[in-house]
């Protein structure tokens, strides 16, 4: 009795109830993060539709410090969890100082590719010198001072694994409101500064992260006493790195897939105007506003799926699973309704043209149709994550988006109607479901199936 008494909320609380208290401030975290994100580019919208698009194509590069950093917390998430499931605490100390190590070395390699491929990468895409002049403001400043995102990331992961995940809603909250005020204030240049367009907001931006990552290291250090962060005489595991990676590559490479996705299919659409990759860059933007409170439940799933995996609590792992899919298909059928419903009053927040507002409007509304498949992939393949399988998620991602999206895209566009190229990613969606079903029966058959029942473990 002791035991239980003692044990992680995430062994012990009934599962609807941890599902929600560790998604719940995840979600509204990133449904703040998915607001700011909406705001800046409205914000940039208002300097002209090539600031727009400048910053509408930084997004694959963007995308990929992001996948380096989202990816690495996820190893590090999933392996503490379970390390903290099995009772190893010293073990889930050292994985906790490696992930903070390899978050470093990201940093100073972003740093390094921001100081020397930011023009090849815009040059890449278009001649137009006015977007190659945003973009290269924007994009330049944003990974030079990436150390605030990285230090977000991996000190977020670490208040998720050890179930304080209303801590990470304040770091992100914060963080973003910061973007927020200064948004407007380095843009146009208020209250005396000088007018900074673009490049103010990439400055908000990464002030924003540096607060925000400074906020999580203090909670860290202030509340999470589960882990012991030992500076003195840390020197990195090649075991713990190792193990880190297994589980997160197939991550990082799955949202590395999306940056070359987004990059092949801003090179499709450029061959129609300019303004069809603003109009792709707007969807993308709105679309966080609805994935984005998915991943904060992924988030909060993967811990409580990982943690009770070290356990050896099958049912508690299935019942978060299911509690998972049924949130995550409400909230992307919401969304769907509002893509179908007001998609010009969505555009119109973006100070549209005309024919962005015409050729948007159709866009929200093909995209939007597969919203509902794509909540149970992306639970699914947070179930892969935890039990160590992401490798299931990494191929289906590469099918989906490298084998399906961009081949059908530029098949589409072969018949000079821009409008059925967004059709590619319902055709994507649909492969990436049934691909998902046979991963998962596979899943099921090979691991969680040989989880001993709870009466089996009591035995």
């Amino acid at each position: 009795m002791e035991e239980k008494l003692t044990e992680n909320k995430m062994g012990i609380m009934p599962v609807g109830k941890l599902l929600i208290s560790m998604s719940v401030p995840m979600m509204c975290s990133m449904i703040v993060q998915a607001l700011y994100n909406i705001v800046d580019s409205i914000f940039v919208a208002r300097v002209c539709e090539d600031a727009l698009t400048a910053v509408s194509m930084a997004f694959p590069l963007q995308s990929l410090l992001i996948a380096i950093g989202a990816g690495t917390g996820v190893g590090v998430n999933a392996l503490l969890s379970k390390a903290l499931g099995e009772k190893k605490p010293e073990e889930a100390g050292m994985i906790a100082m490696n992930g903070i190590f390899l978050s470093l070395c990201s940093y100073v390699a972003f740093a390094v590719i921001g100081l020397t491929c930011v023009k090849a990468f815009y040059a890449g895409q278009t001649d137009n010198p006015v977007i190659n002049g945003y973009g290269v403001q924007y994009l330049t400043i944003v990974c030079c001072l990436s150390c605030g995102i990285f230090t977000q990331f991996i000190f977020e992961r670490l208040l998720q694994s050890t179930g304080k995940t209303i801590y990470t809603m304040y770091t992100q909250g914060i963080g973003a409101i910061v973007n927020l005020i200064l948004d407007p204030i380095l843009i146009f240049g208020l209250f005396g500064l000088p007018r900074l367009e673009v490049a103010g907001a990439a400055i908000a931006t990464v002030i924003g992260q540096i607060v925000a990552g400074s906020i999580a290291i203090f909670f860290n250090l202030k509340v999470n006493h589960e882990i012991n962060f030992r500076l003195k005489g840390f020197k990195p595991s090649g075991e713990i790195i190792r193990k880190i990676y297994a589980i997160g590559i197939p991550s990082i490479i799955m949202q590395s897939i999306g940056s070359v996705m987004v990059y092949g299919l801003n090179t499709i659409l450029m061959f129609f105007s300019s303004t069809a990759v603003a109009v792709f860059g707007v969807y993308f933007k709105l679309q966080s506003f609805v994935f984005m409170p998915v991943f904060g439940l992924n988030n909060g799933l993967i811990p409580i799926m990982a943690y009770n995996y070290g356990a050896k609590k099958k049912k508690r792992m299935l019942d978060a699973f299911k509690y998972a899919i049924f949130m995550a298909v409400a909230i992307m059928c919401i969304g769907a309704a509002i893509f179908e419903i007001i998609p010009d009053f969505l555009f119109r927040m973006f100070d549209a043209s005309d024919t962005m507002l015409e050729m948007g409007i159709l866009a929200l509304r093909i995209i939007a149709v597969h919203f509902p498949i794509a909540a149970v992939c992306i639970v699914t393949g947070a179930v892969f994550q935890s039990l160590g399988k992401a490798i299931y998620s990494m191929i289906n991602s590469i099918m989906r988006q490298l084998v399906v999206l961009l081949p059908v895209a530029y098949l589409l566009a072969l018949t000079g109607n821009v409008n059925n190229v967004w059709w590619s990613f319902p055709i994507a969606e649909i492969m990436s479901g049934m691909v998902t079903l046979i991963f998962f029966l596979k899943l099921n058959k090979d691991i969680i199936q040989k989880i001993p029942s709870e009466e089996e473990n009591v035995a």
